[in-house]
């Protein structure tokens, strides 16, 4: 029996229209590399036994498992972490390579360095925005401040009268207390440190009066009771510094900084590999005990995944960027 070709043909075409995704799947598929199938490197561009070295070490650990490969942290410190930023900025974008960026790396650097080497936003993909630090006012015990109305009230009567210490421009201190001065239209001298311990060092021997620092690291000198905290720099008060008041509350209307720790990849990562990646860490964040880990480093858990991320950095670059241009510095 004799069967034309063409009452063939509409059936022919109909099984190829049905078999066309599953082709066009499998030829991705062939086509798309496994990933990962090496170990993927995370740099810090800080020093170790900081808090985005801890946020690091703590998410690769959880990322290492999740993915099956290792995650390996690599600090890159020097600069306000210009030098590991660009590192990575350089870097393949193979879903190899990610980084711990900060407020200080991924907003404000523009803004105090003209030959910066990257592009915040241009040259990384947004991964994942891990969680929030908050930082507080601290005095000496022996302070006769008791009250940021006291701090406002002295630094009306006697512009550039205080101190407050940092560890150099861009830090969430320097953010911090150059905020404080646009919003209460006082001025004071920024004290300039290696390194924020240095400059809580000089506060409890009374060489500077005062410092905005992050709860983790003025934490031992509250428990001490060596420092008074005068206020939170968050919007809402924190139940880590009980009977502190916010900044806004005590005197600074609309004060709030808080600095971040999120993780990049370079620009031109595959989105699937973004979006995976950004979803593990997502799911990293939410669990409990990495959320009382990061607590431990005065890390607020948010877990923002890539798109959010992107346009929290983007917000942050304009805040940022006015605070300091109405400050009148110029980047160097």
């Amino acid at each position: 029996m004799r069967i034309r070709s063409r009452a063939l043909l509409p059936a022919a075409l109909a099984l190829l229209a049905l078999a066309g995704p599953a082709l066009n799947r499998s030829a991705q598929a062939q086509q798309a590399p496994a990933w990962p199938t090496k170990p993927i490197k995370y740099v810090v561009p800080f020093s170790p036994g900081g808090v985005s070295d801890g946020v690091a070490r703590l998410v690769a650990q959880h990322l290492g498992e999740r993915l099956g490969q290792p995650v390996i942290v690599d600090n890159r410190p020097g600069v306000s972490g210009i030098l590991g930023t660009q590192v990575v900025a350089r870097s393949p974008a193979d879903g190899y390579t990610l980084m711990g960026g900060t407020i200080t790396t991924h907003a404000v650097n523009p803004f105090f360095t003209r030959n910066l080497g990257y592009d915040p936003v241009k040259d990384f993909a947004p991964v994942n925005l891990v969680g929030m630090v908050s930082n507080v006012l601290v005095v000496p015990s022996e302070s006769r401040f008791n009250s940021v109305a006291q701090v406002i009230a002295e630094l009306k009567a006697k512009p550039d009268s205080l101190t407050y210490g940092t560890a150099g421009a861009g830090t969430s201190q320097h953010l911090s207390g150059q905020l404080f001065q646009n919003i209460t239209q006082t001025r004071m001298r920024q004290i300039i440190y290696k390194g924020g311990s240095q400059a809580m060092v000089d506060l409890v021997g009374g060489q500077i009066d005062m410092v905005f620092e992050t709860v983790a690291a003025a934490r031992p000198m509250i428990d001490g009771k060596r420092v008074k905290v005068l206020g939170v720099t968050a919007a809402r008060r924190l139940p880590d510094v009980p009977g502190a008041p916010t900044l806004a509350e005590a005197g600074a209307p609309n004060f709030e900084m808080q600095s971040w720790q999120g993780v990049f990849a370079p620009a031109g990562t595959p989105k699937p590999i973004v979006d995976r990646l950004s979803r593990e860490i997502a799911a990293i964040v939410a669990q409990p005990e990495v959320q009382q880990k990061l607590r431990n480093l005065g890390v607020e858990p948010d877990g923002r995944t890539a798109a959010a991320f992107a346009s929290f950095q983007q917000a942050e670059i304009l805040k940022w960027g006015k605070v300091i241009q109405d400050a009148g510095i110029q980047a160097e």
